[in-house]
């Protein structure tokens, strides 16, 4: 018999469909969590802490695979996980859709204004003048990262009109690789940063990026806030060169009240919330758990897998 350590919060979308010889062992709180987890060769525990998560893959001298429904894994201790030769599989693509719609929505609200047309209406005002004026058709958009969501995000921003470049690590026809993508950044007018959390991407985008960037673009950043230097960031809008931000994730997350982020009126932030703004994500991330699940029963190679070695 085959154990998996369930969070049953995931009750509704997979009692009762586990195929046979796997048994469900569902926590409900950190305690029965810590107690069941000696006891695992498989784990899904999304919705509790990640140190939560971390001292209980601790005591999982059993597991033989791990599933999260995050895309990003930089909280998981993926150097223990590689040393104990313990698979693990994540979320990427199941978040997509959501996030390219916050994606297409942050660049409409800012190319229209929108949040002064929000807070007219809040004041009972009849604007005479929309206070945005910009279109998405013929923009020049780079995509930084073009995994599943970037180029979900890519394909919606095409039915808009918007000239959009992807930049990644496998350049295909039309794309920028590693090395091209920074020498191009004065070419457009919206970058988006959707890249995986790893060593090499921490910082990527400071000073020289921002100073590179054409006059009066913006940049929306879906990834981790530790990509982006926030400093650089706060210099090259308070100076006028960036002409916004639209970030859905920051350093630290929740981002202290009194930073000075929340106070530029061309930066806007959505709280890291693209992720989950769909009713369908946990039914997506059952769907895919239980087709990886039946792989794992029949001993074939699991979907999503992450390279414990890159961290994605």
């Amino acid at each position: 018999m085959t154990l998996a350590l369930l969070n049953a919060d995931l009750r509704p979308w997979l009692e009762g469909k586990l195929p046979d010889g796997v048994e469900a062992l569902w926590f409900a709180g950190t305690d029965e969590l810590l107690a069941l987890a000696p006891r695992a060769q498989i784990a899904w525990l999304d919705m509790i802490a990640p140190a939560v998560a971390r001292e209980a893959i601790g005591l999982m001298t059993e597991l033989r695979w791990y599933t999260a429904m995050s895309s990003g894994v930089d909280w998981l201790p993926l150097d223990a996980l590689r040393e104990r030769g313990v698979q693990l599989t994540n979320g990427a693509g199941i978040h997509a859709q959501s996030v390219a719609e916050f994606a297409v929505m942050g660049m409409l609200t800012m190319a229209k204004g929108w949040r002064e047309v929000v807070r007219a209406q809040d004041r009972h005002e009849w604007l005479a003048q929309p206070p945005g004026k910009r279109e998405l058709l013929d923009a020049q958009v780079l995509v930084i990262g073009a995994g599943e969501i970037g180029s979900r995000i890519a394909e919606m921003l095409r039915v808009f009109g918007a000239k959009v470049t992807s930049a990644r690590r496998r350049p295909g026809p039309g794309d920028l690789g590693q090395d091209e993508w920074q020498g191009a950044l004065g070419r457009f007018d919206w970058v988006i940063l959707i890249v995986p959390s790893t060593p090499q991407t921490t910082g990527m985008f400071g000073p020289a990026q921002f100073a590179a960037m054409k006059p009066g673009a913006t940049l929306l950043n879906f990834a981790r806030g530790t990509v982006v230097d926030q400093d650089a960031l706060l210099s090259a809008i308070d100076t006028g060169h960036l002409g916004g931000a639209f970030l859905d994730v920051t350093t630290p997350e929740p981002l202290p009240a009194d930073h000075p982020l929340w106070s530029r009126e061309n930066v806007h932030i959505s709280m890291h919330l693209s992720g989950r703004a769909q009713d369908a994500l946990f039914a997506r991330g059952a769907a895919r758990f239980l087709d990886n699940l039946a792989r794992f029963c029949r001993g074939e190679a699991l979907e999503h897998r992450v390279d414990l070695a890159a961290g994605y």
